[in-house]
């Protein structure tokens, strides 16, 4: 995914009823222009070195209202570990268990589940698959 011209995302932040600031345009599109899934340690520290008035609080409510307005979601792939993802668009993932790299995996790459067979006081509302395994470098690695 490609990060949007600063217009679009501007457009994007209104058009989902989201005041305009320059901290949630910086941690939007950083997170637009990348497919690594961050922490919010890994975006403050991105954040700081091109716009270094971000704070730990900020980028924290940035992703809140963005996550609300449906222009991000939290991934937690690791326990106690939540990520970000700007590809808001059912997918699931694949984690490397050497490198850590985490990769975006087709919705159709897995026929759907059926969710009626879960226990009767179970009421899903959505899934998503984490595979893991080794990536192609790390595995032509291993050898």
């Amino acid at each position: 995914m490609s990060a949007l011209p600063i217009n679009l995302v501007v457009q994007t932040l209104k058009e989902k009823g989201l005041r305009v600031t320059p901290q949630r345009c910086a941690v939007y599109a950083n997170l637009l222009g990348r497919t690594d899934h961050p922490t919010v340690e890994q975006l403050l520290r991105d954040l700081n070195q091109s716009f270094p008035i971000s704070s730990q609080a900020t980028v924290y409510s940035s992703l809140q209202s963005l996550r609300e307005a449906g222009l991000v979601r939290e991934v937690l792939l690791d326990e106690g570990v939540l990520r970000y993802d700007a590809n808001v668009e059912p997918h699931h993932h694949f984690r490397c268990r050497c490198c850590g790299d985490i990769t975006d995996v087709a919705w159709s790459a897995f026929p759907a589940l059926n969710l009626s067979k879960l226990p009767t006081n179970l009421h899903p509302e959505t899934y998503e698959v984490t595979v893991h395994g080794v990536c192609d470098r790390c595995e032509s690695t291993q050898v």
